[in-house]
């Protein structure tokens, strides 16, 4: 058994674990059969879990039954030893705990929390924050995407999160990779997970533990390759494929991820489709570039 199935099976976090996109119908329903193939699929493909019910799974768009049928279907779908950690996020600890509650009973492995994500609190409300949701149980992985929710997960902040036994990791968006070694300074038991698909290569030689990643929903084999090769640090593996992916890669970092990744499931032979609203259909010289970027990394053989 290798080193990163090993450390997934005792950590569910640890991984690569795939921020699903979610299939929506012709009518904007979302289409849940299809969603547990894909979440199969993915298990087929070589990855250690899922993340429903994040930004790439818009769950913002969901009403409450369906963001609870979503977290029931991925634990229905998924294979002993697949962990599955629903993002919660929500206005504010009330509601967020609520979410950890249904992951909870639902049987999810843990759970990934923003910060209040759209009021702009101070330290004290994100202290808070976390203890009211820490109270549920699971574990937390904290997911610092200050670019949305305007609250920055500062190392310090996170080094008080985990000395109060409120976190066990981060997943980290800032794009900043320095980020990593002054988080592990300050909290050196604290597991850092890449949060954006183009930097996985310099947070994975660095010491990340986990990924929750973007674009294993189109291509998992060779971004699980990718990852692979980067925690273990053989350079002369993922430096040619971290070259080879990476004008992908970067789509997951920019306002158009949701739909980007969605094309390139299309592209590959996956369900993408079509977004819910507020999102419109993107303009056509967008979608050739995405395209083109798509069908390069395809025509080389990645999947």
């Amino acid at each position: 058994m290798s080193e990163t199935t090993t450390s997934a099976a005792n950590k569910p976090w640890h991984g690569v674990l795939v921020a699903t996109t979610l299939p929506f119908t012709e009518n904007y329903s979302v289409d849940y059969d299809a969603y547990a193939e894909h979440v199969r699929w993915l298990a087929a493909n070589g990855c250690h879990g899922v993340s429903p019910n994040g930004s790439l799974g818009e769950y913002q768009t969901l009403a409450d039954d369906e963001r609870a049928k979503v977290v029931t279907t991925a634990i229905a779908a998924a294979q002993a030893g697949f962990a599955v950690m629903p993002g919660i996020a929500a206005y504010g600890a009330l509601q967020a705990r609520k979410w950890a509650e249904q992951a909870a009973e639902a049987g999810a492995h843990a759970v990934m929390l923003l910060p209040p994500n759209t009021y702009r609190g101070e330290r004290d409300s994100i202290m808070d924050h976390y203890r009211t949701v820490a109270k549920v149980g699971l574990p937390i992985v904290a997911y610092n995407n200050p670019i949305d929710t305007r609250i920055d997960l500062t190392p310090d902040i996170l080094a008080e999160l985990h000395a109060e036994g409120l976190i066990v990791g981060v997943k980290e968006f800032t794009g900043d990779v320095r980020r990593f070694y002054e988080i592990k300074e300050l909290a050196p038991e604290l597991d850092v997970l890449i949060g954006s698909d183009d930097v996985v290569l310099e947070l994975g030689i660095a010491g990340a533990v986990g990924w929750v990643a973007g674009y294993p929903n189109a291509i998992p084999q060779a971004t699980v390759e990718l990852y692979n090769a980067s925690v273990n640090r053989d350079l002369d593996k993922a430096l040619p494929l971290y070259r080879d992916l990476h004008k992908l890669l970067r789509w997951d970092s920019k306002t158009e991820f949701v739909h980007a990744i969605k094309l390139s499931m299309d592209l590959a032979g996956r369900t993408g489709g079509a977004c819910r609203p507020p999102r419109v259909p993107l303009a056509p010289e967008l979608v050739e570039k995405i395209s083109a970027d798509t069908r390069d990394v395809l025509a080389k053989g990645y999947r």
